[in-house]
């Protein structure tokens, strides 16, 4: 069997309103709560599990999605739609632009919590072309 990632644990200070901010975006389901988690699966079923936490507990994390170019043009109007700010870089240097790197397009917003999502089009390589 080859290893896969199946699930992580996305701490969050509301489990239900960062599963369904994230789900929204992406255009994707919320799960149904099993004890203190709220999931959200992706297509290549890795499940992101959100449990709600003090907020001084939680230590921000960034997570990146690969999308195709029509879930890219979807969730980013989406986005925009919501009023979401988004940036072209992870420091939150260039806002309302989103990135090409790596040949593709990529953004970065804020979750509810303060963890940093991205989504591209285009997986990263290494050394960048």
């Amino acid at each position: 069997m080859s290893v896969e990632l199946n699930h992580t644990i996305v701490h969050s200070r509301d489990n239900r309103e960062s599963a369904e901010f994230l789900a929204h975006v992406l255009g994707l389901e919320v799960g149904a709560e099993w004890g203190p988690f709220v999931p959200v699966e992706t297509a290549n079923k890795v499940t992101l599990d959100f449990a709600t936490l003090p907020a001084e507990s939680i230590v921000i994390q960034h997570y990146a999605f690969l999308v195709s170019d029509e879930e890219f043009d979807a969730a980013f109007e989406r986005i925009k739609q919501a009023g979401i700010t988004y940036f072209a870089d992870p420091h939150r240097r260039q806002p309302g632009e989103i990135n090409h790197h790596h040949g593709g397009r990529g953004l970065y917003f804020m979750d509810p919590a303060g963890h940093i999502m991205e989504i591209i089009t285009a997986p990263y390589t290494f050394p960048a072309p």
